[in-house]
């Protein structure tokens, strides 16, 4: 499968490193603004042994239609700014080139945008694409289905200058139909990032918590949800759409 990469901040890195290492995957190109490492080679510039060509290009270079022409992919995997989809939206959508959009926030625009695209292509938008806050979301909803009486508490820690509340939390919250007010921050040293729900019954108390402990984990969540969005059809997706199927395995295999 060959993959573009938009942008090559921390995290960028962190997912290239994990798609160079990948065998299901072909990093064809990083895009990014800056003229810096323009025509480096990814894996050359991370110290990765691999043949992948992974070239470094700005935006400047060339137009969206100009990159994918000259140097195609079969999914675009973007973790730039909510700005970067107009850059490669409409060629991906003519070409029927799958996103996958880790982008935190989206205004109401970009996401009606993001489904005009979804008319022709595959897309996926999760502000955090690791598998294990998705799986703690989608049981989030089961247990609050199973007792919808107990009381709900969202906690999120990041490092300490992350001045807002995470994107991550507020979807927590949304799912749960709980208030953004009422989600509880933590700000301190280089939290990479903590999610945390806790469930107060009566008598028992369940927590559910997930902690990134590096950012190498959102390229594993990337892996995922390129792998699956790739037997599907065109549409707006989400990682609990690709993941819900396996709740059900189980059941399937006992009946």
């Amino acid at each position: 499968m060959k993959v573009g990469l938009m942008g090559f901040g921390k995290t960028g890195k962190a997912v290239a490193s994990v798609l160079l290492q990948s065998k299901e995957t072909n990093l064809q190109w990083v895009l990014r603004k800056s003229h810096n490492l323009e025509h480096r080679s990814v894996p050359e510039f991370l110290g990765i042994d691999s043949e992948e060509p992974g070239y470094i290009y700005s935006a400047d270079e060339f137009s969206g239609a100009e990159l994918l022409e000259r140097y195609p992919v079969d999914v675009i995997i973007d973790f730039s700014s909510e700005h970067g989809v107009r850059y490669y939206g409409e060629a991906a959508r003519d070409r029927k080139v799958a996103v996958v959009s880790a982008i935190s926030s989206y205004s109401e625009q970009s996401v009606a945008y993001l489904k005009h695209l979804a008319q022709k292509t595959r897309v996926l938008w999760s502000p955090n694409i690791t598998i294990g806050i998705n799986f703690l979301i989608i049981a989030a909803k089961i247990l609050k289905n199973i007792a919808p009486y107990t009381d709900i508490e969202v906690v999120e820690e990041h490092f300490k200058a992350k001045p807002e509340v995470s994107g991550t939390a507020k979807k927590i919250a949304s799912s749960l139909g709980l208030e953004e007010e009422a989600i509880k921050t933590v700000r301190a040293g280089g939290i990479i990032g903590v999610h945390e729900i806790l469930f107060g019954f009566p008598f028992q108390t369940v927590r559910l918590k997930h902690e990134s402990i590096t950012r190498e984990a959102f390229g594993n969540g990337v892996l995922f949800a390129a792998k699956h969005l790739h037997e599907r059809g065109a549409g707006l997706y989400s990682m609990e759409d690709l993941m819900l199927p396996y709740f059900n395995a189980g059941s399937a295999q006992a009946a």
